[in-house]
Formats: C-alpha cells, structure tokens, sequence
C-alpha cells in the first residue's frame, strides 16, 4: 500500500525524534526472515529498551540527514530494521547480535554511535559496551580501590606491631 505526503511526513517526523533521543543506531538486513521471527525479535527489543522499526531507505535518509547518525546513509540499502538504543549504546547491537545466533537471517549491515559509520566487524565490539548501570559501577569500584587500598595499609602497621609482640612473646 503506497503512503501519503502526510504519512511519510509523520513517520520522518516520528524517526527524527527517536533518532535524537538515541545513543546509537544498527541496521540490519532481514531478508528471508518469516512473520513470527521478526515477532520474536520485536519482542527482545522491546524487552531491552530497543526501538526497532522496518522503514524505506529514503524516509530514513531524510529523517537521519540533520542528526548525529546522518554518516549512516551510505549503507542504507536494501531492506533493512532499524534498531535505535535510548537507554544504552550498546543495546541495539547486542540485541541483533543476540538474534543472529539462532537466526542466520538476519544479517547486520552498518551501526554508529553517532561519530562515524562502522561496519558489521564491530558489532561484537559496540555490543561489549556496559550499560548504564554496569559503567557506574565500575567507576565506583575504581573510585572505592584506592580508599580501601589506603585503608588496608593503615590497618597493616598496629597488625604488624601486634604479630611482632606474638612472636617475642612466643620466644621467651
């Protein structure tokens, strides 16, 4: 069913949106995949926070063009799925690398994170990228390390003095 001036215009509107809340873009071309696959991974995506949408290259184009993610263009060919992660930059491409594992369909042509086009190489790359949750702690333990290593060395010397005193005891 063709679209409508209006409704290209609405869903370049609604794509912008989306693309200027998110971290990070992955498409991926679905070719051979069956109804109840896509379902499935629509389901993963919403599971993770991922927005997915099948959308024509040329909307896409217009809607990416003024973005952070306007780099992407040049690999949008063929049908593909748009994977945008808001709360993670990562999520989109674990989600599709996820997917890829039991589906050999779905096969992922390009992501950014909004500095650059990357191709599929990096995908294993990008979906190691922690989440929100995961990169605060680890900057907390990096912050706690020295203070406990300090605390640690305070703690040592009454230790020591105490295991010296045991041992001259122990000899007389």
């Amino acid at each position: 069913m063709a679209l409508g001036l209006a409704a290209k215009k609405e869903i370049v509107a609604e794509i912008s949106d989306v693309a200027s809340r998110a971290l990070s873009v992955v498409v991926a071309e679905y070719r051979g995949m069956e109804v109840g696959e896509l379902t499935d991974l629509r389901v993963k995506a919403r599971e993770q926070g991922v927005y997915l949408r099948v959308i024509r290259n040329t909307l896409a184009k217009r809607a990416l063009a003024d973005g952070k993610f306007a780099d992407i263009d040049s690999a949008l060919t063929g049908p593909l799925i748009y994977g945008f992660s808001t709360d993670a930059p990562g999520a989109a491409a674990r989600l599709f690398k996820d997917f890829a594992k039991s589906n050999n369909k779905l096969n992922v042509t390009a992501l950014t994170i909004g500095n650059g086009l990357m191709g599929p190489e990096k995908l294993d790359a990008v979906a190691s990228l922690p989440t929100r949750e995961e990169a605060l702690a680890q900057l907390l333990a990096t912050l706690k390390a020295p203070v406990g290593k300090f605390v640690q060395t305070i703690n040592e010397i009454p230790s020591k003095f105490v295991r010296v005193l045991a041992a001259v005891k122990d000899t007389k």
